[in-house]
């Protein structure tokens, strides 16, 4: 405790005999700030000043911006605390100190950091160092205030120039805008005289028209009437025809019904004569007609054999068209052969159905007499069917062949008939042929339902 007291009287000296004639420059003050901030580190609480305490525990740069005043006016009015932050700076920075107390500042160092540790260690000179800083602050501050100003003339210059460029370019392109406005409004003034001129002429034409309109009105309402006067002349004389006409038909009605009556009256008469005459004579029905009595060759009529004779192929369909446009043709179909000559994979049920149908169709556009014959020989009952419209559909009995049926059927039909029998069996063929029918193949019959 006997060190800073005896320190104080210096200091006080210094103090007394120089002084700042003016606030101490701002960025002094900051830097005086800062070493005092930094300084603290090396302080215990007892050695700060009562106020500062407080601030102990802060970090430097959190001290510097809240208890930046606080120090200023500690290290101003203390002594005490001024002198330990100076022999902390003499620690930190012992060049600048020594050159600061033999009083030749370093002429590289920076006039602030200069004038900041004058203002703590207060040795002879130190308010003309801190007032040269001070002088030297304010002259950079005035030089880069100058270079700003320049900086920012020059811009404005600059922006001038553009502003004036760009107002020569918007004054012409008003200038063309406004030309081309007054073109066009001297075009409109011209459009809109021509217009009025149309308009005139328009007025003209629709009063002309009017005038023209009224005279045909006029003129369509005396044809108008004039027609409804012939109309109604024209009425009255249809009326009268009318009236004539059917007073006409009354009377050739009435006439006519005597003249009917006359003529029915003479009828029944000879018809009744007539009968009369019949019961008396007893004339029998007459069987010939007076050609008939005529002798002369009659031509014969054709048989399958002729149809035969003709150059078709055996399975040619065409073939079988004629045999069905025979008169009263029968044609007689062994089932079974047909069906396992044309689809013999299927069922016997749709086998007896497929060619049923077939047969069906084919019977409705010849309207021939159709029977198919299907061997039941085998069956263990007799088969549930439905025969198709046209077709007459037979199973021979136990004991029988469908063969035989067929040869039972051909030797049925009397001489002359025509039947052709359907089937590729060569000994059905051949007994069918001998009784005078006309066998065809199998193949034959399904190429022509196929076509169907």
């Amino acid at each position: 405790m006997e060190q800073p007291e005896s320190g104080a009287g210096p200091a006080g000296a210094g103090d007394a005999a120089e002084a700042l004639d003016r606030p101490l420059p701002k960025g002094v003050r900051r830097r005086v700030v800062a070493l005092v901030s930094d300084a603290f580190g090396g302080l215990t609480v007892t050695e700060l000043p009562a106020q500062l305490r407080q601030y102990a525990r802060f970090t430097p740069t959190r001290r510097a911006k809240y208890a930046g005043n606080a120090m200023a006016a500690a290290l101003e009015g203390d002594p005490v605390f001024r002198q330990r932050i100076g022999e902390r700076l003499r620690e930190s920075q012992p060049e600048l100190v020594d050159a600061l107390e033999s009083g030749t500042p370093p002429a590289a160092a920076d006039p602030v950091d200069v004038a900041a540790a004058a203002f703590v260690l207060r040795p002879p000179g130190w308010a003309k160092l801190v007032a040269a800083a001070g002088e030297e602050a304010l002259r950079a501050d005035a030089e880069r205030a100058d270079e700003e100003s320049r900086l920012e003339l020059q811009r404005l210059r600059d922006e001038l120039d553009r502003l004036k460029s760009q107002h020569k370019t918007e004054t012409e392109r008003l200038r063309t805008e406004l030309d081309a406005v007054r073109k066009e409004s001297d075009a409109l003034h011209r459009k809109l005289r021509s217009a009025h001129s149309d308009v005139k002429r328009a007025e003209a034409a629709v009063r002309r028209g009017n005038a023209e309109n009224e005279g045909a009105r006029a003129e369509a309402q005396a044809q108008v009437t004039a027609a409804e006067s012939e109309a109604r002349r024209l009425k009255a004389r249809l009326a009268e025809a009318e009236a004539a006409v059917e007073a006409s038909r009354r009377a050739a009605r009435e006439g006519r019904s005597i003249e009917d009556m006359r003529v029915r009256l003479l009828l029944d008469t000879l018809l009744d004569a007539a009968s009369g005459l019949r019961r008396e004579l007893a004339l029998p029905p007459a069987s010939l007609h007076p050609a008939d009595t005529v002798e002369a060759v009659q031509p014969g009529r054709m048989t399958p054999r002729d149809i035969a004779a003709r150059a078709l192929s055996e399975t040619d369909p065409a073939m079988l068209d004629q045999l069905l446009a025979l008169p009263q043709v029968h044609l007689l179909v062994d089932g079974y052969n047909v069906t396992k000559t044309g689809y013999p994979t299927m069922p016997l049920e749709k086998q007896r159905l497929r060619l049923l149908g077939g047969l069906a169709m084919l019977a409705a556009g010849t309207g021939a007499e159709i029977t198919c014959v299907f061997d039941g020989a085998e069956l263990a009952a007799p088969v549930l069917l439905a025969p198709p419209r046209g077709v007459r559909v037979l199973f021979s009995k136990a004991g029988v062949t469908a063969d035989e049926l067929i040869r039972q059927l051909v030797r049925a039909e009397p001489p002359g008939r025509p039947v052709v029998v359907v089937s590729t069996d060569r000994e059905v063929a051949d007994g069918v042929a001998k009784a005078g029918a006309r066998p065809v193949a199998s193949a034959m019959l399904l190429k022509r339902l196929s076509r169907s």
